[in-house]
């Protein structure tokens, strides 16, 4: 507890004894004039004593409720911060507003609110969907931490958000200057992040969010509850529709490749615990300025990048959109069981002279096969069959199966079993990775077919 606190309680107590001498006064039994003179001139001594003291406790009170000194308090008003103080402890709120024009890579931020709009159009199920929500309930949140590790000790000293508010965007990073702060640091974001409903992060799932829960834990009893939020993590998104296409799916990597967004003297990420060490020691905001700049831009970034993903998954027709992407587009549909998106998708990419135009063919053949269409999906795998290049052996395969179980042509199931494993057994002696249990499979089909058309050679 605050000294200011402790000293409003004192306070309470001393109002408190003043009534009961006064219910004491009204109960006594009648006294002697002589007593009367004495009680009376004792209580008139207890009530002087007793105002004199509330003066100084005013003074005293008055003086606990001095904000504490900011080191650098300039300069951390030059960077657009500001202390937020609860009871004797402060955190440094700072704040940068964009307006909705601006243009953060590919994007304007006032795009957020097309992209809205299509996703209420489309009426699609996806988990980055944004049916139902408003732009200005979407908060685009990133943490810097002590250490990239979870657990008790790892301390999270940056809290950072943007988020449309009227015709702005609103950057907000609640710092932490100094570690017992930590109820203060709550205080100042969960006021803040109660307005919004849905969180967008970059592997918030996984990190930030349960750095911030278990470090919200251990101090619940004086802080708020956290809220309940919706979650979009875009690090899913991005290793779905670029992990075989790009280096890595670092945020800073996307920026580069994806949303024309270009860093200049950025901070690494990695240094930013270092820098707070050395901050908790100088207290100088200059050493930590960089930290602040790389968190902002994380969290701008994280509004392009929700209006770039969105515009590939709701507009995946569009000539910008790479086949690759295309094509992990159908497969994230698919495993969401849209499958009319997935095969819209998948038949763009069969189409072309791409050369993962084979992979999508197959897809294709089995959407077909798990519609019971078994025309089209034979159709569409020997149409591959003829594709220059390497066809996988589970086009042969798969068309196999239908001749067999579905059309009873055991001919040529067996002539496309046997072409499968001829493939096979040439692509294993190159690789050297051939199965035994994979060519035992082989071998029992092909006797299973044979003893079929045997049969119907008796016949």
């Amino acid at each position: 507890m605050s000294l200011k606190s402790k000293l409003q309680r004192m306070k309470g107590h001393l109002s408190l004894e003043s009534d009961k001498s006064k219910e004491a006064e009204q109960e006594k039994p009648e006294l002697s004039k002589e007593a009367e003179a004495v009680s009376g001139a004792e209580s008139v001594e207890s009530q002087q004593t007793s105002e004199e003291a509330l003066p100084q406790l005013a003074s005293v009170l008055s003086d606990a409720a001095t904000e504490p000194e900011i080191p650098y308090a300039e300069r951390w008003k030059s960077m657009q911060a500001a202390p937020f103080l609860w009871e004797d402890e402060h955190v440094m709120i700072r704040e940068v507003r964009y307006p909705l024009r601006q243009q953060h890579g590919r994007y304007s931020f006032a795009q957020l609110h097309e992209t809205i709009a299509a996703w209420e159009a489309s009426g699609k199920q996806h988990p980055l969907s944004a049916v139902g929500r408003r732009a200005e309930d979407l908060l685009f949140f990133d943490t810097e931490t002590t250490g990239l590790s979870g657990g008790a000790g790892n301390t999270v000293f940056l809290l950072g958000y943007s988020r449309i508010e009227g015709e702005d965007v609103v950057v907000r990073q609640h710092f932490l200057p100094a570690p017992h702060a930590e109820v203060t640091l709550y205080h100042s974001f969960l006021e803040q992040a109660k307005q919004s409903s849905h969180l967008v992060t970059f592997n918030g799932k996984s990190f930030d969010w349960p750095q911030v829960r278990t470090r919200h834990t251990l101090i619940r009893d004086q802080v708020q509850a956290l809220p309940t939020f919706g979650h979009l993590d875009l690090l899913h998104g991005a290793r779905r529709l670029w992990k075989d296409e790009l280096e890595s799916c670092r945020l800073a990597i996307i920026e580069q490749e994806k949303l024309d967004v270009y860093r200049e003297d950025d901070l690494p990420g990695y240094l930013a615990p270092v820098r707070y060490f050395d901050f908790l020691h100088s207290k100088d905001p200059d050493v930590i300025q960089g930290v602040l700049r790389h968190n902002e831009i994380d969290v701008l970034s994280l509004i392009t990048l929700y209006i770039h993903v969105s515009r590939l998954l709701l507009m995946h027709e569009r000539e910008e959109v790479s086949q690759e992407e295309r094509y992990e587009i159908a497969r994230w549909f698919e495993a969401l069981g849209d499958g009319e998106t997935a095969l819209q998708a998948y038949l763009t990419v069969a189409h072309s002279d791409h050369p993962w135009s084979v992979r999508a063919k197959l897809a294709v053949g089995h959407l077909y096969k798990k519609q019971k269409d078994w025309k089209s999906a034979l159709h569409i795998w020997e149409s591959c069959m003829s594709s220059p290049g390497y066809v996988p052996e589970e086009v042969y395969i798969e068309a196999a199966k239908l001749y067999e179980h579905q059309l009873k042509d055991w001919e040529k199931a067996l002539h496309y079993t046997r072409h499968a494993y001829e493939q096979w057994k040439k692509r294993g002696s190159l690789l050297r990775n051939r199965s035994k249990a994979e060519e035992l499979a082989f071998q029992k089909r092909i006797e299973r077919l044979e003893a079929k058309e045997d049969m119907r050679g008796m016949l």
